[in-house]
């Protein structure tokens, strides 16, 4: 039965990525002739104007790239995106959780943990471009004294998790998605480090979808004369790519219950988090998500907020100043709407299996760019000094209005102990990746003085780095008490 499943996976995946190692099959005459009639009648049959000029392996890698759209529905997807309704604006109240039984909450998560019933799921497709690297950003190092990458020290921490619940009988499996142009480099990254000392097998690295480019006027671009221009279809394309990989069907035959996913550029995350995991069996819930306070009012960041009685994401850009600013009336000193969605959710597996019935129905949003494309007149590379179409994406969290508020819930976390985004570059002050290295830096001082040590510091000199290896989150540091620490230091063993 794996056989088969991995054939038929693998069938999957080369439909939708196609093998360019290899030649393609040449068409029939009737069936390319049918595809250009598809085309045609949806009046996207421009994609084909360079067909009889192209020689047969191209003409034949344009036939099974566009063999794998529908331009119908393409036609749809780009004037509900070029043409979306008026948004109705109705009354919002912000979502907020307590934390009253953590200790609960973190043993049943362990448990679960335990039983081998938890998945991580890591969004992994960007490039660290804006950090000045072409390498994805998981690979980056952001000056620890350890020199650690994002993706070690997420590695690190499942290895921990794993020995506390149990030891060589417990297995978190990670699987990680890649874009295009990060797949192979992170597959090459981690063989390089022998999978950060995890079983080869429970890393699985697999690639989001791509959608076609349209045009301002909802025309298919074509990057070159056999290839139309193609973008990934953002962090939503996470649900159908569950599917298409095989991961779903992959924790199906794992028995896992209870999934963790989060984005790779956060230096704080607590993958596959007991406490998250407890909070949100307990409540039987189908998506829960953390949430840290805003920093201020003009903080660049979504929030999470009911929308016309339906949880959702509302962004900052669509929020007015006098909003932005109000304050809570029974806490002053904090902001009314100050939910951060740090792109950390838990999802249940049962609503994992039914992707298929509400996957269609998710919204597909625009990002008008400057997009590259041949002219399907005159043949020409033309390259736009301004925005000439759009790229469409899907977000991970357009799922939340679809989810009933009873099986929808939220958990505010401390910022200090669980996000540092990485997303500007070195010098900006804020998301960098100095103030990631100074952020786990300041953590582990606090856990170490915590626990009874000492730390020492002499002028800008501070921070200790522990090691994911000797704590997950702050325990399991005893052996620390009384004893002096010179600042900056590093921990990756017990002595």
């Amino acid at each position: 039965m794996a056989g088969v499943i991995k054939d038929t996976v693998n069938s999957l995946l080369e439909k939708i990525q196609g093998t360019p190692e290899e030649t393609p099959r040449e068409p029939s005459a009737e069936e390319f002739q049918a595809l250009v009639e598809k085309y045609n009648k949806a009046g996207q049959g421009h994609v084909f104007a360079f067909a009889e000029q192209l020689p047969t392996v191209e003409k034949s890698r344009l036939f099974h790239q566009l063999s794998n759209f529908d331009p119908a529905r393409i036609n749809e997807l780009a004037d509900k995106a070029l043409n979306p309704p008026p948004r109705r604006n109705g009354p919002t109240s912000i979502i907020d959780s307590s934390a009253d039984d953590i200790q609960k909450w973190y043993d049943s998560g362990l448990k679960k943990v335990a039983e081998n019933k938890v998945a991580v799921v890591l969004m992994a497709g960007g490039q660290g471009t804006r950090l000045g690297s072409s390498a994805p950003k998981g690979c980056f190092d952001i000056g620890l004294l350890s020199e650690k990458s994002l993706f070690q020290l997420q590695a690190q921490r499942i290895a921990k998790l794993q020995s506390v619940a149990g030891g060589g009988k417990v297995t978190i499996p990670w699987y990680i998605m890649t874009s295009g142009p990060t797949r192979k480099p992170t597959e090459e990254f981690f063989e390089k480090n022998n999978y950060f000392g995890l079983d080869k097998s429970n890393v699985v690295i697999f690639e989001q979808g791509v959608l076609p480019c349209i045009s301002n006027d909802g025309k298919i671009l074509l990057e070159t004369k056999g290839k139309a221009a193609v973008a990934p279809d953002g962090n939503g394309g996470i649900y159908q790519a569950l599917v298409v990989s095989g991961v779903r069907e992959d924790m199906r035959r794992r028995g896992i219950e209870h999934i963790h996913l989060y984005g790779v550029d956060n230096c704080l995350v607590k993958v596959a988090d007991p406490v998250f995991i407890g909070f949100s069996a307990a409540l039987d819930v189908d998506i829960a998500t953390k949430v840290v306070r805003k920093r201020n009012a003009t903080e660049s960041v979504g929030l999470i907020l009911l929308k016309n009685g339906k949880p959702d994401v509302v962004e900052y850009s669509e929020i007015d100043k006098e909003t932005a600013e109000a304050k809570d009336a029974k806490q002053p000193d904090v902001l009314k709407y100050r939910a951060a969605n740090i792109v950390n959710h838990y999802y249940s597996f049962r609503f994992l299996e039914s992707i298929e019935t509400w996957s269609h129905q998710l919204p597909h949003h625009v990002a008008r760019k400057k997009i590259p494309f041949t002219d399907a007149e005159t043949g020409d590379l033309v390259k736009p000094e301004k925005p000439n179409g759009i790229k469409l994406e899907q977000f991970v969290f357009d799922v939340f209005p679809m989810t009933p508020l009873d099986k929808f819930a939220s958990i505010e976390v401390r910022r200090e102990d669980e996000f540092s985004p990485l997303k500007n570059a070195r010098g900006t002050g804020e998301d960098d990746p100095d103030t990631s290295r100074d952020d786990i830096m300041a953590q582990g001082q606090r856990w170490v003085e915590a626990a009874g040590g000492i730390v020492v510091t002499e002028g800008d000199a501070k921070g200790v780095e522990v090691s994911p290896l000797i704590s997950y989150a702050g325990e399991n540091l005893e052996f620390l008490k009384g004893r002096q620490i010179k600042a900056p230091a590093i921990l990756e063993r017990e002595e």
